[in-house]
């Protein structure tokens, strides 16, 4: 069962298709793994067994029959509890979602997962509402990364990035609203990407608007195009979600990166990196020059528009804490609380103010595309840090945005954004990188990654087991 773990969706696939695995295998595989490491990774607030391995019977009967639906049919998957699933509670990761009924009706994600035959082993863990880039709650307690359990696997998506990197489920939906999928990728060592936004429909619709994407974290660029064609089916719910280019994201994905202009800025102008993770970035931009790419270290091509996001999204936690009594906001996160009432303060004008700075964005964006293919960068300036800590230093803390600076500029353009894993450092953690490309463009960005990852060869989870091993021979 072990050798299940680090296979691939895209190795499932065929190992069930030539019978040499089942999807119920896979489906016990994931859930000894959950058994196994979730009371120390904590990164499931469910686990529906029962429900996963009903699920599995139905697909292995459907490729034993020939009749499969694809090649997310019988994948163990898991979903962020900001998901809706029929049959489950939707808690968000807070005491105000104090209602454990069961909810009636899929996201349109769930709802696309379900009808391709994936295998739903349960919800994984958010702090409060999706808020910042670290994974913890009141109502939860910590989520900590399976490189090694004394720290975070950052967030907001850090439950699904920890279970991916665990082995506790194959790939996992994220969302991303100002780099929730690309910094618990990059602290993983998993794949996580953030589509064009609106490629994957939404509801119901986030609190952060313009800013809300969802997307998948899984264990390779291959399977992050699969899920995605999953994903970005349309969705009637979704009034805003945008149209899909047609074909699969996987039909150029070997394309490889010969004659594209890849434009490489290590700091974006603004940011400041751990030598390490800036060593990694710039190797790995030379790996892909080896591969054929034209590569330039480019100029900066904005200023750091921190405060417009902040505007953004200290207004979208004013909207979602807004229907509460104050009595009731005594249980929530201190520092959500403070998010709020920064909100609650934002003008109409202000918010408009920070929406033009958005559009100035994707303006300067639009025209560095028409001469650059992508933009590399770091993912995140510093490697994982401490669990139950909002931020790598006490400076950092009270912001996330100040230590995630190459990720939420890409949420307000909407463009597609993908992390890979570009190595450890000597402390024995991974780094990520990040490729950005022009809005609907999402197939050209996996197809860099993927060039850099077949180069590579990369196995989170074989990777993941081998840190934890040496991290437990460590003296204390």
């Amino acid at each position: 069962m072990s050798d299940l773990l680090g296979m691939t969706a895209a190795e499932l696939a065929g190992a069930y298709g030539r019978g040499e695995t089942s999807p119920v295998e896979a489906t016990r595989a994931a859930l000894e793994a959950i058994d196994a490491r979730d009371a120390e990774l904590n990164a499931f607030v469910l686990v529906d067994a029962e429900g996963a391995l009903r699920s599995a019977a139905e697909s292995e009967a459907r490729w034993v029959g020939g009749t499969q639906r694809g090649p997310a049919d019988g994948v163990p998957t898991t979903v962020k509890d900001l998901e809706q699933a029929r049959g489950w509670p939707t808690l968000r990761g807070s005491w105000l979602s104090g209602d454990p009924t069961p909810g009636r009706d899929d996201s349109p994600s769930v709802a696309r997962l379900r009808e391709a035959g994936a295998v739903i082993l349960g919800k994984t863990t958010t702090p409060e509402f999706g808020w910042k880039g670290v994974t913890d709650s009141g109502r939860f307690g910590i989520t900590r990364n399976p490189w090694d359990p004394a720290l975070t696997p950052g967030g907001s998506s850090g439950g699904s990035a920890a279970a991916v990197a665990a082995g506790m489920g194959t790939w996992s939906v994220g969302t991303d609203g100002g780099g929730s999928v690309r910094v618990p990728a990059a602290f993983t060592g998993t794949v996580g990407f953030k589509p064009t936004g609106g490629l994957v429909p939404a509801f119901p619709p986030g609190s952060n608007g313009h800013l809300s994407h969802r997307g998948p974290i899984a264990l390779s660029v291959l399977d992050a195009a699969t899920l995605l064609d999953v994903l970005a089916r349309p969705d009637a719910r979704d009034w805003a979600a945008g149209t899909h280019p047609g074909g699969s994201f996987t039909d150029e994905i070997e394309a490889g990166v010969a004659g594209l202009t890849i434009g490489y800025s290590p700091d974006l102008g603004y940011g400041r990196n751990d030598p390490e993770v800036e060593a990694l970035a710039a190797a790995a931009v030379e790996t892909l020059a080896g591969l054929g790419a034209r590569v330039r270290e480019i100029e900066p091509v904005f200023a750091d528009p921190v405060a417009a996001f902040q505007t953004m999204w200290c207004a979208g936690i004013a909207r979602t804490l807004r229907p509460f009594e104050p009595d009731h906001l005594t249980r929530v996160d201190p520092a959500l609380l403070e998010y709020g009432e920064r909100g609650r303060e934002i003008s109409a004008v202000s918010y408009l103010d920070a929406m033009a700075v958005c559009a100035d964005l994707g303006l300067k964006m639009a025209r560095f595309h028409e001469t650059y293919d992508v933009l590399v960068t770091p993912t995140v300036p510093c490697v994982a840090f401490p669990a139950g800590r909002n931020g790598p230093t006490p400076e950092q803390s009270d912001v996330w945005a100040s230590w995630t600076p190459y990720t939420y500029p890409f949420n307000m353009t909407r463009q597609p954004a993908l992390s890979v894993p570009c190595g450890i450092t000597r402390a024995g953690l991974p780094a990520g990188l990040q490729i950005v490309g022009p809005r609907h463009r999402d197939a050209r960005v996996l197809r860099v990654g993927r060039a850099y990852e077949r180069h590579t060869g990369w196995s989170p989870v074989a990777e993941a087991s081998r840190a934890r091993a040496t991290t437990r021979g460590r003296p204390s």
